[in-house]
C-alpha cells in the first residue's frame, strides 16, 4: 500500500465545544502510523448533512482512504449515513437482516427496541456492512473512484472492535508488512533542553525526523520511529532505542510505554524486598496516591503521614520541636527529619519526605513560592539524601513536581544500593 494518503473526519457537534474530547481520532491516527498510512488531514463537523457532505466530497478527490466516526446513532442528529449517501449521490435502502440484527440485540438485553433504531438499519447503496459486535450500529465501508470510505460509530468501545475485527486486518492485507512502529524512552525530572543536548548526536546518525522529544513537567518522552517491513524497522528500531539509552544515561526510567515512574519504583521495592513510607505536607498525600496508583502497591508501601502542620510534624513522625523553631518547616532539617521519622515510625525500609510551599501564598523572600525540600532515607538508619529545588508554575504544578522528583530520587537510591550490594 505505498503512499496511500488517508483523512479522518469526527462527526458530532458536541465535539465542537468544550466537554467532549474526540479520542476516537487519536486512535485511528496511531493505527494508520502501524501500517504507514500517511495522515493527510483531520477534521471535525457538526451534526449537518450539508457540512459533512461537502467535507467529503472534499477529501474523496484528495485522499484514497477516508475514516469517518460519529452520526450512526438512532436519533435525528445521526446524520452521517444521509450526508454519506449525498456525498457519492446515492441512495439509502432499509436492510431487513441489519433490523432484525438490532431487535435481536434489544432482546437479549431483555429491552424493547425503539422505532427510531429503525433509522440504524439504513444502508447506503453499494456499501459493504461492517459488523458491530459490542452496539446496534453497522459500520460501511464504500468505494469511489478508487477513494475507500468507512463509516463507524463514535463510541469508543464500539469502533475499537469494529477497527480489530474489520479495519486492522483489512490495512494489513495492503500493507504487504510495511508499516511504521514507534518505541519510547521516557526520563524524569529533566528540562527538555537537557535531553535534547544530550541525544544530539542521534540526529545525525538516525535522521533528526525519525526521533521527537515530547515534554511534560517532571517528564520526557524520547520517541524513536521507524518504517519498513517488520523484521527490518524492529530491528532497526532496537539500534535507535539502544542508542537513545547510551545517550540519555540513566536519566531514562523506561523503554516501556506502560510504565509509569511509580511502577518502576514499586517494581524495584518489590525486586528488593523493601518497603517504604512517607511523610508529607506541601503535597498533601499526592506522593502516596502516586504510589498505590500501582496495582499490588500493598506489598512495599506501609502508609504515609500527611503532617500539614508543626504540631503533626512533631506529633506523627518525630520532628523536634526545637529543630522546626530554629529552621522553619520549610528546610533541609526538617525534610531529613520527616524522612528519617516515618521510617522510624512505620517500620519501613525507605522513608520519603516532601515539604515545602506550594502557593499562590505563604512564600517568602527566603523562601519564595515554589520552594521544596525532599528527603529519601534508608535503607539503614541515618543515610539520608536531600534536595532542595525550586519549581516553577502554579500549585498544582509545584506540587506534581514534587512528587515526581521525590519518586525519581527514591528510583536513583534503589538502582544504587542493589548496585552496591
Amino acid at each position: 500500500m505505498p503512499a496511500m494518503k488517508a483523512a479522518i473526519l469526527a462527526v458530532g457537534s458536541e465535539l465542537l465545544g468544550t466537554d467532549r474530547l474526540d479520542t476516537n481520532s487519536l486512535r485511528l491516527t496511531a493505527l494508520l502510523d502501524t501500517y504507514g498510512v500517511e495522515l493527510c488531514r483531520k477534521a471535525v463537523i457538526g451534526d449537518s448533512v450539508e457540512e459533512i457532505a461537502a467535507e467529503l466530497r472534499t477529501l474523496l478527490s484528495r485522499v484514497g482512504l477516508i475514516l469517518v466516526t460519529g452520526g450512526l446513532g438512532p436519533t435525528a442528529d445521526d446524520v452521517t449515513r444521509e450526508a454519506a449517501a449525498l456525498a457519492l449521490g446515492r441512495g439509502l435502502s432499509f436492510d431487513a437482516e441489519v433490523l432484525a440484527g438490532i431487535e435481536r440485540r434489544f432482546q437479549s438485553l431483555g429491552i424493547r427496541m425503539p422505532q427510531v433504531n429503525r433509522r440504524q438499519a439504513q444502508v447506503i447503496d453499494g456499501a459493504e456492512l461492517i459488523a458491530n459486535a459490542r452496539g446496534t450500529a453497522p459500520g460501511m465501508r464504500l468505494e469511489s473512484g478508487g477513494a475507500n470510505l468507512f463509516l463507524f460509530p463514535g463510541v469508543p468501545s464500539e469502533l475499537e472492535g469494529m477497527l480489530l475485527s474489520y479495519l486492522e486486518p483489512w490495512l494489513a492485507e495492503r500493507s504487504s508488512g510495511i508499516g511504521r512502529e514507534t518505541a519510547v524512552l521516557k526520563v524524569a525530572c529533566l528540562p527538555e533542553s537537557a535531553v535534547e543536548e544530550r541525544i544530539a548526536p542521534a540526529y545525525d546518525e538516525f535522521g533528526r525526523e525519525w526521533i521527537t522529544i515530547l515534554a511534560k513537567p517532571g517528564e520526557i518522552r524520547l520517541q524513536a520511529t521507524a518504517a519498513g517491513p517488520e523484521a527490518e524497522r524492529r530491528a532497526r528500531l532496537a539500534v535507535m532505542v539502544e542508542r537513545l539509552h547510551e545517550l540519555a544515561g540513566d536519566a531514562v526510567f523506561t523503554t516501556r510505554n506502560e510504565d509509569t515512574l511509580e511502577s518502576v519504583v514499586g517494581g524495584l521495592l518489590r525486586a528488593a524486598g523493601a518497603t517504604l513510607s512517607a511523610a508529607e505536607s506541601c503535597t498533601g498525600g499526592l506522593l502516596s496516591e502516586r504510589v498505590t496508583r500501582v496495582p499490588g502497591s500493598s506489598e512495599y508501601f506501609l502508609g504515609a503521614a500527611v503532617t500539614y502542620t508543626n504540631e503533626l510534624k512533631t506529633a506523627l513522625v518525630g520532628v523536634p520541636a526545637e529543630l522546626l523553631a530554629a529552621h522553619g518547616a520549610v528546610s533541609e532539617p526538617v525534610a531529613r527529619a520527616m524522612a528519617e521519622g516515618v521510617r522510624r515510625t512505620l517500620g519501613s525500609d525507605y522513608g520519603a519526605a516532601i515539604t515545602g510551599v506550594a502557593g499562590p501564598g505563604g512564600g517568602s523572600e527566603a523562601k519564595p513560592v515554589g520552594t521544596v525540600h525532599i528527603a529519601v532515607a534508608g535503607p539503614r538508619e541515618g543515610e539520608v539524601e536531600h534536595r532542595k529545588v525550586r519549581f516553577p508554575g502554579d500549585r498544582e504544578r509545584v506540587r506534581s513536581q514534587s512528587a515526581q522528583l521525590a519518586l525519581e530520587m527514591l528510583r536513583r537510591r534503589l538502582i544504587a544500593v542493589a548496585d552496591a550490594a
